[in-house]
């Protein structure tokens, strides 16, 4: 039984529920962590967001601070590329209101532990042990004796923006998404460098994010602290597929997320291929607030585009072959881990799998290029016994190394 901690729990966005990557992260390890530990919770909410009084947060934390995420415009973020040094991430989630309530939270309380969620909220946990990264944080006192930082990168972000600017500068109508991820690459190699040098423990979501950071700081020795999944809620057992058709294609995510979106696009001409061999082929896009790059591809019948559902699950086990075409990105993919869980048969760039110990015809298929990626879905679509066998071996790969309650203990021993 490890020691009792008083730990402060900082999230870029509420934690539940739990419907995309981050919150999915922040609330297994928060409800693990409250089992052992005192847990006080300081978090953003995003717009449509509210903390119901019966939300399970109640119950894991004694204490819940909460602001409205601020809202920056284009024009806002546009001056602050031309003229800040700090990357876009950075300033998100720069709030008053914010610093007021964790000035007045510190005057309460004292903790052994701060743990800093994602890279949006490293500037109100440094400010904890008097380290300045944004201009906010001059209006806090350090507290004393200085609780342990522990900053979770939920992706070595100057990465994300690096592979995002290689992939966009190839076509001119990108270039101008290109210029801005250029400039966040850079700019973000020093911020994300600056976090690591003030923390006293890093946690990166897979060695490929770890050498990654690791290159940023080579003195850094970041601990890797993979994503998990539920294994009783991502069961066939606790999920009632819907009827989706005998071809589903499926994939999910936060469909704003600039990676989603180009992942999605990419496999445009990869279905047309597809149902070229399997007419009655069609792509399910499942996930919340869908770009209008995203809702224009409904346009074709064979294409729905669902925006935000109430339980991804039942889509999820729905699919005949689950897609993870994703060509731009970091970290390690939660998406993957539920499809595994669910016994799909999957279809993955290499990137779309990185950081997990997969290998191509044993728990999935993987495929790098329209040709390849079209091949290896139109092989599944036609052959059930294959499904079947790459799902029950991706349910035992999980099984093996997911589970939450695997991996949160290696996150407490950080805490000593």
């Amino acid at each position: 039984m490890p020691a009792v901690k008083h730990l402060l729990f900082l999230t870029p966005q509420l934690p539940y529920p739990p419907q995309q990557g981050t919150a999915i992260r922040n609330f297994n390890l928060l409800t693990r962590l409250a089992r052992h530990h005192v847990v006080d919770l300081l978090t953003f909410l995003q717009p449509g967001d509210s903390l119901t009084p019966n939300s399970p947060l109640h119950t894991l934390c004694r204490t819940i601070v909460t602001a409205p995420a601020p809202r920056r415009t284009l024009i806002d973020r546009l001056r602050a590329m031309l003229t800040s040094p700090l990357p876009d991430m950075a300033l998100r989630l720069e709030s008053p209101e914010m610093w007021q309530s964790l000035r007045k939270l510190m005057q309460q309380r004292t903790y052994d532990v701060v743990q800093i969620e994602g890279i949006e909220m490293a500037s109100y946990g440094l400010a904890m042990a008097g380290v300045r990264l944004t201009p906010g944080a001059r209006t806090i006192e350090p507290q004393r004796p200085q609780p342990r930082l522990i900053f979770d990168d939920h992706n070595a972000e100057y990465v994300l923006q690096q592979r995002a600017f290689q992939t966009d500068i190839r076509k001119p109508s990108r270039w101008a998404a290109a210029f801005y991820s250029l400039c966040q690459w850079q700019k973000l190699r020093r911020y994300e460098r600056a976090i690591c040098r003030h923390v006293d423990a890093v946690v990166a979501v897979s060695a490929a994010d770890a050498a990654a950071l690791q290159r940023l700081l080579p003195e850094l020795h970041p601990v890797v602290i993979p994503n998990g999944v539920d294994l009783i809620s991502y069961s066939l057992s606790q999920v009632c597929p819907l009827d989706l058709g005998p071809a589903a294609l499926v994939f999910t995510g936060k469909m704003d997320f600039r990676p989603n979106v180009d992942a999605v696009q990419w496999f445009m001409p990869i279905l047309v291929r597809v149902r070229e061999v399997v007419p009655e082929a069609r792509f399910f896009v499942v996930g919340r607030q869908p770009h209008s790059r995203v809702t224009r591809l409904a346009a074709d019948p064979a294409v729905i585009v669902t925006g935000q559902v109430t339980d991804t699950r039942p889509y999820i086990a729905g699919a005949a072959v689950y897609v993870v075409p994703l060509r731009v990105g970091g970290g390690t993919r939660l998406k993957v881990l539920e499809a595994m869980a669910l016994e799909r048969a999957i279809v993955s760039t290499r990137l779309g799998v990185e950081g997990f110990d997969v290998t191509d015809g044993c728990e999935l298929r993987l495929a790098d290029t329209p040709e390849a990626f079209a091949q290896a879905v139109i092989e599944l679509l036609q052959n059930p016994e294959l499904r079947t066998r790459l799902g029950t071996a991706a349910r035992a790969f999980v099984e093996a190394r997911y589970s939450w309650d695997h991996i949160v203990p290696n996150m407490e021993r950080l805490y000593a």
